[in-house]
């Protein structure tokens, strides 16, 4: 396990769920400001100017001919996959219980690991199955599901394919959207020919970014056409969400080159921790023996992913 801790991927990808943990807190007051839509589409659209000034520093070598369309058909499918997934998650978490819509987006790491099997061959180990299984029950017991009582999330939701709602559907959708996307981007930097691990992940990102901006801002302007004047005002933070968050997905983009996506989404759920520990140290908010028992699950499944 030493040995895996000392590889590049690991820390890559606890710096770059740290870096989202970040970009999520400081969305979180963007949302005072901005509709749901308006917060998510500032990660994309003040990303750019990071982007392509690293793109610019960097001058990577593009790919031609055929290299070029596998490239870009993967990183399309990733950027459209994600904006989906983030949509589907919107829906969830408004349509019925939050825990129940998160949680089933965290399916994200299976179900990258299952894609990453059949679209890209990436092999799935027993450690790997294991850690997967054993993080996602420690995410469930960190997040706040509803209480007997509540009518949003009967028992009998989960009771028969027929009985569940919008929210199961959506949230289970969002970590497939997620999953396709982490796979996609995968394949995208892996696709290119040459190029340092740097320059592949600066240009997926740049690639999905640019695809993201524009499909999420035409949306916008078709459906909520004064918070594009909103996001252009909240610049300030804006700005700081966009660097934190193209940060992250460079993070994210350079540790999936090197190591399969199902491995790094579920190292990833680090990231579930930073916000126990956020939540405690920031707020002043207490830890429950449940969430201790969840965050002892995800440690135990995070150490069987390094093994």
């Amino acid at each position: 396990m030493l040995q895996t801790l000392l590889e590049p991927w690991v820390w890559i990808t606890l710096a770059a769920a740290f870096a989202q943990n970040l970009r999520s807190l400081l969305q979180r007051r963007l949302t005072r400001e901005l509709s749901v839509q308006g917060a998510a589409y500032v990660r994309f659209l003040y990303a750019i100017p990071l982007a392509y000034c690293l793109l610019w520093l960097v001058k990577p070598s593009l790919p031609q001919g055929d290299a070029l369309w596998v490239f870009v058909g993967y990183a399309s499918v990733g950027a459209v996959a994600q904006i989906v997934g983030t949509f589907c998650l919107v829906l969830a978490v408004t349509r019925g219980n939050f825990a129940v819509g998160t949680a089933l987006s965290k399916s994200e790491a299976a179900q990258a690991a299952v894609f990453g099997l059949l679209v890209l061959g990436d092999s799935i180990s027993l450690a790997l199955g294991l850690g997967i299984a054993l993080s996602f029950v420690g995410v469930c017991l960190l997040l706040t599901w509803p209480s007997s009582g509540n009518t949003e999330v009967s028992s009998k939701s989960w009771i028969g394919a027929a009985s569940f709602g919008v929210s199961f559907w959506a949230g289970l959708a969002s970590g497939t959207g997620f999953a396709i996307a982490a796979v996609s981007f995968r394949g995208a930097a892996t696709s290119l020919p040459s190029g340092s691990v740097l320059e592949r992940a600066l240009l997926t990102v740049v690639a999905a970014l640019t695809l993201q901006t524009l499909l999420h801002g035409a949306y916008i302007w078709l459906r909520e056409p004064g918070q594009l004047r909103k996001v252009l005002d909240a610049w300030p933070l804006g700005l700081c969400v966009g660097c934190i968050g193209g940060l992250a997905s460079l993070g994210w983009s350079a540790a999936m080159t090197i190591e399969t996506a199902g491995k790094v989404r579920a190292l990833g759920q680090v990231e579930m921790l930073f916000t126990l520990f956020t939540s405690t140290l920031l707020l002043g908010e207490s830890i429950s023996r449940r969430e201790l028992v969840g965050l002892g699950f995800i440690v135990i499944g995070l150490l069987l992913l390094l093994r």
